[in-house]
C-alpha cells in the first residue's frame, strides 16, 4: 500500500505494520486452533483446515473491514497535520488486505501440507485398539 501512494517508510508507516501484523497473527492462530480442533474429530488435515478458514471467514472479513474502516480517515491525510499519520493508516490498510488474503488462502495450505502425518484423538485410539494386548506375565519360562 506504501508503494501504491508513494508514502515513505518512517516510524508511522512501521508502526502500522506492527499493527497489521499482529492481527494476522492472531487471525492465523484462530484457524490452526480450529483446524487443530476439527483434526481431533477425525478430519483430514485439508478438509480440516479448509473448514476452519471457511467458519472463520466472517469474523475476519469482520474485523479487517472494521480496522480497514476505523484507518480511512487517517489514510486520506483528512484535516489540518492529518498527513503527518497517514502513513500509519495506509499501512494498516495494507497490511490488513495482506494479512487476511495470508489467513485464508496460506495458512491453510501450510497447515495442510505440514499437518498429514499428525494423527488426530480417533486415529490414535483406532491404532491403539487394533494392536493386540498381551496378557500378564505367567512367570513361565
Amino acid at each position: 500500500m506504501l508503494v501504491l501512494t508513494h508514502t515513505t517508510i518512517n516510524v508511522e508507516s512501521l508502526m502500522g505494520g506492527i499493527m497489521a501484523v499482529g492481527v494476522g497473527v492472531a487471525n492465523g492462530n484462530l484457524v490452526l486452533i480450529f483446524a487443530n480442533e476439527l483434526r481431533e474429530q477425525g478430519y483430514s488435515p485439508g478438509m480440516a483446515a479448509t473448514e476452519a478458514a471457511r467458519t472463520r471467514l466472517r469474523p475476519f472479513i469482520m474485523t479487517a473491514l472494521a480496522m480497514i474502516l476505523g484507518m480511512l480517515p487517517m489514510a486520506l491525510a483528512i484535516g489540518e497535520g492529518g498527513e503527518q499519520n497517514a502513513p500509519l493508516g495506509r499501512a494498516v490498510i495494507g497490511g490488513l488486505i495482506m494479512a487476511t488474503i495470508m489467513t485464508l488462502f496460506v495458512v491453510p495450505a501450510v497447515y495442510s501440507m505440514f499437518s498429514r502425518n499428525l494423527r488426530g484423538v480417533h486415529q490414535r485410539d483406532a491404532e491403539i485398539a487394533a494392536v493386540p494386548q498381551s496378557g500378564p506375565a505367567t512367570g513361565e519360562a
